[in-house]
Formats: C-alpha cells, structure tokens, sequence
C-alpha cells in the first residue's frame, strides 16, 4: 500500500530539482501515511491481510466491550466504580467505528486508495495544486493524532484508575493484577482502534474536500487572464463531477452519522437528567468522552462539506463580477479607445478595496470585494452571459440525497437539535 500511494505521486516526466525535491520529502510522508493504514490494521493488499483487518474489527469493536459490558457493569460496587451509562458509550463508539470501518472497506475494495483520494489524477493538476494537497496529506496525519492521543490518554488515566481502586469489587481470574492488568490493556487497545477508526475516515473526507477547494482557488485565476469560454466551461464540469462523485461516496456515512450522533447525544441527555442518575466525573466521564469523540467527528464532515460547498457557489459571484467589469469596460471604450493591456492595468490599479487587512475564513480568493483584471476584447458579451447564466443554474457544492450540504443547511440542522433539546430538558428536569 505504501508503495502504491507512493508511486502514483510520482511525475511520470522528469522534473525539475526543485519539484524533485518536493516530491522526494513528500514520499517519504506518504509512506508513514501508508504506515498509519496498517497501525490500525486496514490494509487490503492481501487475502489475509483483508482477513486480519476484519478479525481485529470484529474482536475490538464487537468482542471486547460487549464482554466489558456483561462482566464488568459491576452494578454492586460502590457508587463511584458504577458504570449506568456504559451501554449506551460503548454502542454509540461501536457503531460509529463500524461505519466508519464498513465504509473505509467499501472503499478500499470498490475503488483502491488511488482512486477514493483521488491521487491517480493529482499529476494532471498544476504544481500549485499537488504541492498543497501532498502538504495537505502530511497534516493530515499529524491531525488525526491531534484527536485521538487526548482521547486514548484521557480514557486510560480513567481505566487505570477504575481497576486500581476497584479492589476485590471488580470480577478477576485466578490471579487479581493479572487479569485486571490484561482486561485493562484490551480496554484501551478496544478504545483506541475505535476512536482511530472514527476519526481517520473523517480526516480522509476532509483530506479529498481540501483537493476540491485547491481547484477552486486555483480555477478562480482563470477570470484574471485572458481564458475561452470553453476552456472555463470545461475546467467547472471537471469540478462539479468531482464534487458529485465525493457526494455520492460520502452521503450514506454523513446521513448515517448524523443519525447516529443524534440519537446518542439525546439518549445521553435522557438518561443522565433523570432524577434518580447519579451523575459525576467517575460514573459520566467516559459518557461525556464518546459524545465529544462522536460531535467532533461529525463537525469535521460537516464544515469540510459545508465549506466547500460556500467556495464552489462563490464561483457564480466571481464570475458575474468578472463579467459586471467586462460589460461596463466595453461601454467605456465607446467614448474613448484604450487597449486592452491599459484597461487591465487601470483596473488591476484600483481593484484593492481591502484596506483593512482582515482576515476572512479562507474566502478571500473567490469571495472578495476587488475588482477583476479586464480583457474585453478577449469574450463577447453573448459568452459572458451564457457563462454566467450557466453558473446561475448550476450551483456546484456537496449534497446528501439532493440537500446541499450549505451553512443553511447546518444552521437548520442546529435548529431543530436544540428545539429537541429544550424538548427533552423540559420533559426530564422541566426546563421550558
């Protein structure tokens, strides 16, 4: 797998030192990329290899905290070594990494790992583009180790205390430090494979949106110089098929953890706000982990889509102003004749309306207030307008069963979790 992944960022051309050199540095990110894969046992190189991954899944996911859960619910032990939330932490976890790890296979074998990051065209992309997104793939490593050490630290501080000072309340085996020492470290191996699952597919869809938005940025230039119409039209059907087939990949896992994340949170909601729950940091502290692992997880899709949905629409603004200038340019040179070249420079010179210097959210390539470099002798007017009506009609962006994954969508989303929210607080502790 390493090789593989390796291989297909290579230049099939000769480059140049520098790009060689770029590409040397970035081969040796994607092998400890490829060596990730394999730490969390999902390599599909081989028939046994398949085999193991699915062993490992089916006794870490499945095997380990159901017979946590039997054995160790420890209903007769002292209050704070009483475990009342543990079924629903455990099925949520577990069916988070189940569809992540079901979804990741699906992948796998349906598409290689060439084709679901989309590297086996990364070479057709401008340098720009494959020196961003090979940056990209090396952060996204380091990002999902951002997420889960503190998870897996926090939660095995937690286990090693609950068998430390269980005492004879904990069932155990032949020898007491033994058997807790060996359930322990199964424990933390179980959580550790889950919340690794979790986040790598989460990490993986934000890693193929952040090529969709390089091509934007980079598509945005194309308004700056002298383009065809045709040459635009082509370069944003690309886009939009690459942002259906992301949609197509990915709408079953978003829909799916959405469910699931809401149902979980409302469920840990219920139980914990009931009168007679005995809610502290030993009995609800793993509860309250799994529900920021699980929350976390879905806000990464969900601002991956949603951001690269607000860049793909910003296309249609850009173009429209790009044609606004083109349409009044044209107008202006009825009265007095200036070339081309001049009319660029003049606009080029007046176009920086920012004198603020704040930042925005990343935005500021397509959707910002400065004026556009003009070539009106390049395009008629009749082009423009055709491309900019094509724009209008078709907006490009992420969806899930036909719903644009937008800020819109998101802050309805917010909405009607929140009304559920009061609902059940209302019903529990009475708040109205």
């Amino acid at each position: 797998m390493e090789a593989e992944v390796v291989e297909i960022l290579l230049p099939k051309n000769k480059p140049n030192l520098s790009r060689r050199d770029s590409w040397n540095e970035a081969n040796l990110e994607l092998k400890s990329y490829g060596s990730g894969l394999k730490w969390v046992f999902l390599d599909y190189s081989s028939l046994w290899r398949a085999g193991l991954s699915w062993s490992v899944f089916f006794v870490l996911n499945i095997g380990v905290p159901l017979v946590s859960h039997f054995v160790f619910s420890c209903s007769d032990c002292d209050p704070s070594h009483q475990r009342p939330f543990d079924a629903i932490t455990q099925l949520s976890l577990s069916l988070f990494a189940a569809i992540s790890f079901l979804s990741i296979s699906s992948f796998a074998q349906k598409y290689g790992l060439r084709r679901f990051l989309f590297l086996n065209r990364l070479s057709e992309e401008t340098e720009k583009v494959q020196q961003g997104y090979t940056h990209q793939l090396h952060r996204s490593m380091k990002l999902l180790w951002a997420f889960v050490l503190p998870c897996f630290l926090v939660d095995s501080v937690y286990k090693i205390w609950w068998f430390s000072t269980g005492g004879d309340q904990i069932p155990y085996v032949y020898n007491i430090y033994l058997s807790k020492s060996i359930i322990c470290i199964l424990l933390m191996c179980s959580w550790l494979y889950r919340v690794s699952i979790c986040f790598l597919f989460c990490v993986l869809f934000r890693l193929t949106c952040y090529l969709q938005l390089l091509r934007l940025d980079e598509f945005a230039k194309v308004f700056e110089r002298e383009s065809e119409v045709a040459t635009i039209l082509v370069d944003h059907l690309s886009i939009r098929r690459n942002l259906r087939v992301i949609s197509h990949r990915f709408r079953l896992f978003i829909l799916s953890t959405l469910i699931l994340v809401t149902i979980s949170q409302f469920a840990s909601l219920l139980v914990t706000t009931e009168p007679r729950s005995n809610v502290n940091i030993a009995t609800a502290g793993e509860l309250a982990l799994c529900s920021m692992t699980l929350v976390t997880g879905l806000f990464i899709c969900l601002q991956s889509a949603a951001k690269i949905t607000h860049k793909a629409q910003a296309v249609t603004c850009l173009a429209a102003k790009w044609h606004a200038c083109a349409t009044i340019s044209s107008f202006d040179e009825l009265d007095d004749v200036t070339p081309p070249a001049q009319i660029a420079s003049a606009a080029a010179a007046v176009v920086d309306w920012d004198t603020d210097n704040e930042e925005g959210d990343g935005d500021d390539v397509l959707d910002n207030t400065n004026l556009v470099p003009i070539y009106a002798n390049t395009i008629s007017y009749q082009k423009r307008q055709a491309l900019v009506t094509y724009f209008e009609h078709n907006r490009a962006g992420m969806t899930v069963y036909g719903f644009m994954l937008d800020r819109t969508w998101l802050h309805t989303i917010f909405a009607i979790q929140l009304s559920l929210t009061l609902w059940i607080l209302n019903k529990t502790i009475g708040i109205s």
